[in-house]
């Protein structure tokens, strides 16, 4: 059986291997099989054939049948992906109270204060740094979003705009019930009028025709983005991140007059 290596490789998402990935294919394209006939189907060595079939099955894509020689049976991929998907939500979940126990213990504190003392051996020339990548500067506009405690200015194209809105709607929900005053700005054309009108209770928004994108926190931190998104691929997007009053506030009266 002849399966193309970028389908093999696309099987890589269900984390599997080299050779998993090629018994199991050859297993769902038989439906029921001897490992010796999947060695020869798979093109998988029989010496390692039989460890490989172990390993699928812990992992719940096949089943084995207590016959002579042993067969083994493929369990439908859809049945795979919904196991999957219940390992990966208990998982998450467990690993989501244990951050909780984490968060309400001592330890905490303790991190939390050498934390504090660190930081007060770091100049303020140092507290700054380059975001690569769109993803980077997404979970770091997030986590601005998450510890603003007085006010938030975002300067957005309209893409970037409606994008973080759909993705951190909740969030930005929440900043405003802790008090955070969010202020958005953004180039917007008929179409982008008529769709951003669902968040005006959301935040204080206005059309603008600045070609920026960055977001001030506090008046104290601020992520300038610095190329134009719409020209280059999202893995090359890069911004830089500044804890500096004085240059946040200093682009937020800008933003104000502006």
């Amino acid at each position: 059986m002849i399966v193309e290596k970028a389908f093999l490789n696309k099987l890589k998402e269900f984390g599997l291997n080299s050779y998993e990935s090629k018994l199991w294919t050859a297993l769902l394209s038989r439906g029921k099989s001897t490992a010796g006939e999947l060695a020869d189907i798979s093109g998988v060595p029989r010496s390692r054939s039989y460890d490989v079939l172990e390993g699928l099955e812990k992992k719940g894509f096949i089943e084995m049948k207590n016959a002579k020689p042993i067969e083994y049976v493929a369990v439908a991929p859809q049945k795979v992906l919904n196991q999957m998907k219940s390992k990966l939500t208990a998982k998450a979940k467990d690993q989501i109270e244990q951050l909780e126990v984490l968060k309400q213990s001592k330890i905490i504190n303790e991190l939390n204060n050498l934390h504090a003392k660190g930081m007060e051996n770091i100049e303020l020339t140092e507290l700054s740094g380059m975001v690569n990548g769109k993803e980077n500067i997404l979970n770091h506009i997030l986590m601005l979003i998450k510890t603003a405690s007085d006010s938030l200015d975002l300067v957005l194209t309209p893409d970037s705009l409606f994008e973080i809105l759909e993705l951190f709607k909740k969030d930005l929900e929440r900043a405003k019930k802790r008090g955070v005053k969010l202020k958005i700005a953004s180039k917007l054309d008929q179409s982008g009028k008529k769709n951003i009108t669902k968040y005006s209770k959301l935040a204080q928004i206005k059309n603008h025709d600045l070609k920026a994108r960055f977001c001030i926190a506090d008046n104290q931190e601020i992520l300038f983005m610095l190329v134009d998104d719409s020209k280059v691929h999202k893995n090359y997007d890069s911004a830089v991140w500044m804890n500096s009053p004085y240059f946040a506030s200093v682009f937020s009266q800008m933003f104000e007059s502006y």
